[in-house]
């Protein structure tokens, strides 16, 4: 029987290194791989270019990496509750690429599916398409974007068995099930890890075949970015 299975967090990351480019699953703060990036905090790995929906608030997700100065550039698509990312893009500390959301969410399922390039209408017009080449079809223009390249693809999953099929739940399966096998080496922390066989093969999103570690997680915070509640009826 093929195990995908690791011990731990440690010896998942085996292998990250300075300079590498990693993808890190998430939408805002659901779903983010919190062991993983707390693992990277502690390696120190630094220059990293990193692939993300988002940037993470101040004191959570990928603002813990900026805070230490470990990331180099960020390639999102959305960075408005981070302050500290803010004043690194403005000072010049920070590369960014902002890239619209659908397509980086395209960018990251074509490298999973093996496909190098493909046109999209978004951002044509705009800075988004500088220097990249126009085509038009049926009279609209598009622009080619490129699949990303990435060294470690991290996401984080529900539940996962040991031969690393996965189950998401709730938002967090954006951008998480899209970036599962988009990297040359593809890990994933899960809340439960279960026996191969555990799980209903109905009900899995991601096949073990697009992963390579994994491990179970551990002491998930699960922080809400905006909490909004309704007034109590007096």
């Amino acid at each position: 029987m093929i195990t995908k299975k690791v011990n731990n967090v440690t010896e998942a990351l085996v292998g990250l290194t300075d300079g590498m480019t990693v993808m890190l699953g998430g939408f805002g703060l659901s779903g983010l791989p919190e062991n993983s990036i707390a693992e990277m905090v502690r390696l120190k790995v630094k220059d990293l270019t990193c692939i993300s929906n988002n940037a993470g608030v101040d004191d959570f997700g990928l603002g813990l990496l900026l805070h230490q100065r470990q990331i180099k550039k960020m390639i999102s698509s959305y960075v408005g509750e981070n302050a500290e990312f803010e004043r690194q893009m403005l000072s010049g500390e920070l590369e960014v690429e902002l890239t619209p959301q659908g397509t980086l969410a395209e960018k990251c399922r074509a490298a999973q599916a093996g496909i190098p390039a493909f046109f999209t209408p978004a951002g044509y017009g705009t800075e988004v398409a500088e220097g990249k080449e126009v085509r038009e079809f049926n009279g609209k223009k598009y622009i080619l974007e490129e699949a990303y390249k990435a060294d470690f693809a991290i996401v984080k999953a529900w539940k996962g068995d040991e031969a690393g099929n996965l189950v998401f739940r709730g938002t967090s399966r954006n951008f998480n099930a899209c970036m599962a096998g988009a990297g040359k080496i593809t890990i994933a922390e899960v809340e439960e890890l279960v026996p191969v066989g555990t799980l209903d093969p109905n009900h899995i999103h991601i096949p073990g075949i697009y992963v390579k570690r994994i491990f179970q997680g551990e002491r998930y915070e699960k922080r809400i970015e905006q909490r909004t509640v309704r007034k109590r009826d007096i």
